[in-house]
């Protein structure tokens, strides 16, 4: 009877084991085939094929669907509701194309399409580098929810006046709405109109602060002895000078020299021009809401949107300005 109950044991333990296994190992594999585009492969999808710059003399050449993949999981975390990844996914595959197809080759990565530097294109992660930002536990699940907001919106394109937009997009506005890109760049673009935006989280409203050493903020804004007056370590020495009609700073004075918002946000890695400053003992104080350029979609407004029930063409046509969604077809590009 002992030598019974110990094979039922190892049995049982057995048993055990290979449903870990197929958790582990077989589960996953059955959730990544959903992935799969079902049918014949979409001409849109599959035969498009994106040069991307990962580092200087590294280009790597991929289907633009495992492209957009790659750039949904980089832009947007995978928590997001599937209507706002789907909503980044038309946003990510029109920015693409339109550089695909409309545009020069880019001096600063010459023999790509695209970079996947955030800063200068769209950023952009490989399976791999999902697997450690998700974790093996997450990962599959994730990976499969991105490929689905890319799958389900397939082939789909922001248009004005029949053409691809620039569909710029930006993390957070901090509940304060969107800007105009004439406020920003100075460039006038009839889809990227200031919009009320209040889906932000609350946490995302709050501001965060910034200290530098006023030395240091001298030497990063690139100012000569004959800007900074007397009277550096005073209120005076920094100031806003002009805000947009949305409340970000536009314009600021440090020194005897101004600068555009924009300007002093990239020199001293701010996150965004939504931002307060106060001068005390030899430190300057920023205090910022929201992060990014804030101009076209919001990505937490759009998952507080999806959140509240918007589907993804709604939150696109909500923040892109007189547009429409079409599909697009290499016959037509």
């Amino acid at each position: 009877m002992r030598v019974a109950k110990g094979l039922r044991g190892y049995r049982r333990l057995g048993f055990a084991v290979l449903i870990l296994s197929f958790i582990l190992v077989g589960l996953p594999a059955i959730l990544v085939r959903g992935c799969d585009w079902k049918g014949q492969p979409s001409r849109t999808e599959r035969d498009t094929l994106v040069k991307l710059q990962l580092a200087e003399g590294n280009v790597l050449t991929l289907p633009l669907e495992e492209y957009l993949i790659g750039v949904v999981a980089a832009e947007m975390p995978a928590s997001f509701h599937e209507e706002a990844l789907k909503a980044q996914a038309v946003a990510a595959r029109t920015y693409a194309l339109r550089r695909l197809l409309l545009e020069k080759p880019d001096g600063d990565h010459p023999g790509a399409h695209l970079c996947a530097d955030s800063t200068h294109c769209q950023a952009w992660i490989s399976t791999s580098e999902m697997r450690k930002r998700w974790g093996i536990i997450h990962f599959r699940y994730y990976y499969n929810k991105v490929c689905a907001a890319v799958r389900e919106t397939e082939g789909e394109v922001l248009v004005y006046a029949d053409e691809l937009i620039d569909p710029v997009y930006h993390s957070s506005c901090g509940g304060r709405g969107t800007e105009d890109a004439r406020d920003v760049w100075g460039e006038d673009v009839p889809y990227l109109k200031r919009v009320s935006c209040t889906f932000d989280p609350p946490q995302r409203q709050e501001p965060v602060t910034s200290r530098y050493r006023l030395a240091d903020l001298v030497s990063r804004m690139g100012l000569s002895g004959e800007a900074v007056p007397a009277a550096a370590g005073t209120s005076s020495f920094i100031r806003v000078k002009e805000r947009t009609a949305g409340g970000r700073v536009k314009t600021v004075l440090v020194g005897t020299r101004t600068y555009r918002g924009t300007e002093l946000r990239k020199a001293l890695g701010l996150r965004s021009t939504d931002f307060t400053v106060e001068v005390s003992g030899g430190e300057v104080t920023f205090r910022t809401r929201g992060y990014g350029h804030a101009v076209g979609m919001c990505q937490y407004g759009a998952e507080g949107l999806a959140q509240k029930g918007v589907p993804y063409n709604k939150i696109l046509t909500y923040y892109y300005r007189g547009v429409s969604l079409k599909k697009w077809l290499p016959e037509s590009g």
